[in-house]
């Protein structure tokens, strides 16, 4: 068996590009990781009166909050795609090909994948209703599947703005943030603009990215700087400035550091990134070892899969347990269907945690199918003279 994997992972990564950054890959996967986990841990589907609710143990448990800085890893996400589509756009001028098709290339990957889980609840959805399920229950179910495209069209957004993003410095969309934010906050001003910072917020990261793909990697000391300035400056926002220390939303909370953006929110993705910077040089020796690298590329192959579907097994765990559970004359199982409020529910949630995964696995042998999968490690090789800006395109 061991031989098995030893040589499946070697072909992968012979099929890998020489110039390929693995890093960014790795921090891709890493980033798709907190997220998928990040909501399997602060959101839980209680059993209520014959309905489902969400609720949140962040809600009951303030000192639960820290789980939300280690799993809210958007920043991250969006500093890789930053840098990747910058690579890739000039790498796609150096070849002749036109903003409209690179750009429609991109988009086709991201939404590509959407089809299928569209369709499938549709259809669910349908029959639900003609079963008789409640309206609340479906909408809470609706808005946890849909909920995380919010993410896909801003990436969609700055993704079709790369040619003209690409060299806007990070500064001037934190400097909107900033404005915003002391607007919203400072003048009491009305809360739609606060919706000012979605685009805003999530340029600073991109742009960070393609300054990176523009000019090279940070110096450490630089990244040191971005992590400990971002991290302070995120404590001081908590601390003196009344954002609250969640960096995900609470239900029932005033204000929300993610929906949308805020400064707190901004400082603590700025810390992130230098975080992820520092861990470039690990990461590329960590992955020169053949089934290291093959596991972040198999990740990477159904990135998209992985981020549409988890809700869904997440869910699917959840309603086959209220159905054993009705059967069986059992009660709420405990991390399944309870309200959050204590330890006993953390625990018995993470024993929760590998059915939700093999849920995800199965929805991922089905579907990954819908993702590009040849192009992430059976790229052609760049000529020499493009191969800087193709490293990672």
């Amino acid at each position: 068996m061991r031989d098995l994997v030893t040589r499946a992972a070697g072909r992968i990564a012979d099929a890998t590009p020489p110039g390929r950054d693995r890093a960014l890959d790795a921090l891709r996967a890493l980033a798709i990781l907190g997220v998928v986990l990040g909501h399997w841990l602060v959101t839980a589907l209680v059993a209520d009166s014959g309905t489902l609710r969400t609720e949140s143990p962040l809600r009951h448990l303030p000192a639960f909050t820290p789980v939300s800085w280690v799993f809210q890893t958007l920043a991250v996400f969006f500093l890789v795609g930053g840098q990747v589509a910058a690579r890739g756009h000039a790498a796609a001028r150096a070849r002749g090909e036109s903003h409209r098709r690179w750009i429609a290339d991109r988009l086709a990957r991201l939404f590509r994948p959407v089809v299928p889980l569209l369709a499938v609840w549709l259809v669910a959805t349908a029959v639900l209703l003609g079963c008789g399920v409640p309206w609340q229950t479906l909408h809470t179910l609706g808005t946890l599947v849909l909920s995380p495209l919010w993410f896909l069209l801003v990436l969609a957004a700055l993704t079709a703005a790369t040619p003209l993003v690409a060299r806007l410095h990070p500064l001037w969309p934190l400097t909107v943030v900033l404005h915003v934010d002391l607007v919203r906050f400072g003048f009491d001003g009305p809360e739609w603009t606060g919706w000012l910072n979605l685009p805003a917020g999530w340029l600073v990261p991109y742009c960070l990215g393609a300054l990176l793909a523009r000019r090279g990697p940070l110096a450490p000391a630089a990244a040191r700087g971005l992590l400990l300035g971002g991290a302070a400056a995120t404590g001081l926002l908590v601390a003196f400035g009344g954002y609250p220390g969640s960096m995900v939303g609470v239900p029932g909370a005033p204000v929300s550091n993610l929906n949308p953006p805020t400064l707190a929110a901004v400082t603590f993705g700025l810390a992130q990134c230098g975080g992820a910077v520092l861990l470039l040089g690990p990461l590329r020796r960590a992955l020169r070892r053949p089934v290291a690298w093959a596991a972040v590329a198999l990740l990477n192959l159904r990135a998209m899969t992985v981020f549409l579907w988890h809700q869904t097994a997440m869910i699917a765990v959840t309603a086959a347990g209220l159905f054993t559970a009705d059967l069986l004359g059992h009660g709420p199982l405990a991390g399944l269907h309870t309200v959050p409020d204590g330890g006993t529910w953390i625990l018995a949630r993470l024993g929760w945690l590998p059915l939700f995964a093999g849920a995800l696995l199965i929805c991922g042998a089905v579907f990954h199918t819908y993702e590009r999968t040849s192009r992430a490690v059976r790229a052609p090789r760049a000529r020499p003279r493009d191969r800087k800006e193709a490293r990672h395109a």
